[in-house]
């Protein structure tokens, strides 16, 4: 096999998975947040000013074998991500979550919904606080998941949960958002 088949091939392969999650029919939105817009400053960050409250989000058309959710929102703009909010364990029974979910042990989030420490060093939910410069893009991403639990604590690793997450991921859907000072 020539060179340029092998890597067809594995680009192929790596690409699978993608395709495979895409064709679900999954879906996130929200009633505040619109896919290139910029984030309403209640969502921001306070030390830029906001309310650093998590946005509403609703999912949809969920695969058939989920048994819960995670949640992330992440900094693409920045060299090696930034991670604003990683939360998982929220109930199948969940088809978004409500605004302000991103504070742990509010019950804005679902019963046993765990969230880790972002790289603010905050619990939870922190909103965008870019340099001063251009907008930054943030991508929320909900993952539908065929466990019920990760079997994960709030104090685990950031690195084992993401690993968890995407090792039990039947599907997931994104919502890109910007912001900016």
């Amino acid at each position: 096999m020539t060179a340029i088949r092998r890597m067809l091939l594995w680009s192929c392969l790596a690409l699978a998975p993608a395709i495979a999650l895409a064709a679900q029919g999954f879906s996130l939105d929200s009633p505040t947040l619109h896919a290139g817009a910029s984030m309403p400053l209640t969502n921001v960050y306070t030390e830029c000013g906001g309310g650093n409250q998590s946005p509403p989000l609703q999912w949809h058309d969920p695969p058939a074998g989920t048994e819960s959710y995670a949640v992330t929102m992440y900094d693409t703009s920045v060299k090696g991500g930034f991670w604003h909010w990683i939360a998982f364990d929220i109930s199948v029974g969940a088809h978004g979550l409500n605004a302000g979910a991103g504070t742990p042990h509010s019950g804005n989030a679902p019963g046993d919904t765990e969230q880790l420490k972002n790289d603010f060093g905050n619990a939870g939910y922190s909103g965008p606080c870019p340099p001063p410069g251009a907008p930054h893009h943030y991508v929320i991403t909900v993952y539908a998941l065929n466990v019920p639990e990760l079997g994960l604590a709030a104090h685990f690793s950031r690195q084992d949960a993401l690993a968890a997450i995407r090792q039990h991921t039947l599907a997931k859907a994104t919502l890109d958002v910007t912001w900016g000072r």
